[in-house]
Order: structure tokens, then sequence, then C-alpha cells
């Protein structure tokens, strides 16, 4: 039998997303809204991002971030490079954007800007025990995380069948320090 590539764990993903009912995937919001404020500083700077209908989270997700933190950004997509920044104000401010997105309309911060967060949330679509993370594939957030804080905590959001035991791993993946899932809260990853 052949490890899977990283395209066959997106399918293979995807397809289980897919196949979700509207109330699981209602309780799994829920759960993610009532643990994802975990260790969040009140005052603090957190990158996060506004969910697509096959990722996990909501928009109460990131209003539960903005009670606690003191601005919350979300990713702004430009050409294929770095993320841009601009703060999440609530769903009023969100208009369409690239790649099927829905993206603030507010003012617009240079990919650097994620140096101010404390924490990091990034999707994926599956995250081994080792930290290591699976995404879309087109490197956007690999691009990115070099340029946080060193000390940054980097949480990746998942579904809990989607924490797996071994992904494959390219030498410019960014890994990833912790786990958020519906049913097992904040796992940490790695050596942490």
């Amino acid at each position: 039998m052949h490890a899977r590539t990283k395209d066959e764990w997106r399918q293979l993903v995807l397809s289980g997303r897919r196949a979700l009912t509207p109330e699981l995937r209602t309780a799994e919001d829920r759960a993610l809204v009532a643990l994802v404020t975990q260790g969040i500083a009140g005052g603090s700077t957190v990158c996060a991002y506004v969910p697509t209908a096959l990722e996990p989270g909501s928009l109460d997700f990131l209003d539960a971030l903005r009670r606690v933190a003191g601005r919350v950004l979300v990713p702004v997509t430009r050409d294929p490079g770095p993320l841009h920044w601009s703060e999440f104000t609530g769903a009023d401010g969100l208009a369409d954007g690239s790649y099927g997105l829905r993206e603030p309309t507010g003012p617009v911060w240079e990919p650097d800007e994620i140096r101010s967060a404390g924490t990091i949330f990034v999707p994926a679509l599956a995250v081994d025990r080792r930290g290591v993370r699976l995404g879309r594939g087109a490197g956007f957030y690999d691009r990115t995380l070099g340029l946080a804080d060193a000390d940054a905590r980097l949480i990746t959001v998942v579904r809990d069948e989607e924490l797996v035991s071994e992904l494959p791993e390219d030498p410019h993946d960014v890994r990833m320090g912790w786990a958020l899932t519906p049913g097992s809260g904040l796992v940490p990853l790695g050596d942490h």
C-alpha cells in the first residue's frame, strides 16, 4: 500500500467535508466558537480567516475572537505571494474577494502586519501530530507564516477526523504548534 499524496489527501478530506450533514456542521461550528478564545489575551492582535462553506468555523468564530482580542486581522489575497491583512469588523464589512473568498472592505495592511499577532489561526484540510499542515496547495500561508513573530502561536482549525498521524511534507511547509478541533479543543502538536 502506498502513502497518500497531498492531492489524494485533499480529495479525501474535501469529499468528507461535502458529505457532512448541516446539523453536524452547525454543531461543530458552535463547539469551535466556545473553544476559540482559549488563551487569547484581551486587547491582543489575532490573525484568523473568514471560513469558506467547506471549512470548519463560521463568522460567529470571528465574532467570538473580536469580543476578546483588540483586533482580528483576516487575509486579503493578491497575486500568489504572502497574504495582506485587513481588520474583521463584522459580517457587514465583508465583500466577495479573489478565489471565492470573503474579504474585509476596510484598509489593507502589508504582509508583515502578521508580526503584530500573538496568535494566528490557519485554515487547513488536515494536520498531523507532528504539526504538518495540508492546505489547498496554493502556498499563500507557507509564504506568509515565515513573516510571523517567532513566538506566535500557530493554530490550525480542523475537524477531529482531520487530525491524522502523518501527512506528506515538503521542505517549504511551515509546521503548526496546535490544532483546534470541535471535539478535542486545543491539541498540542509536535514538540509542544
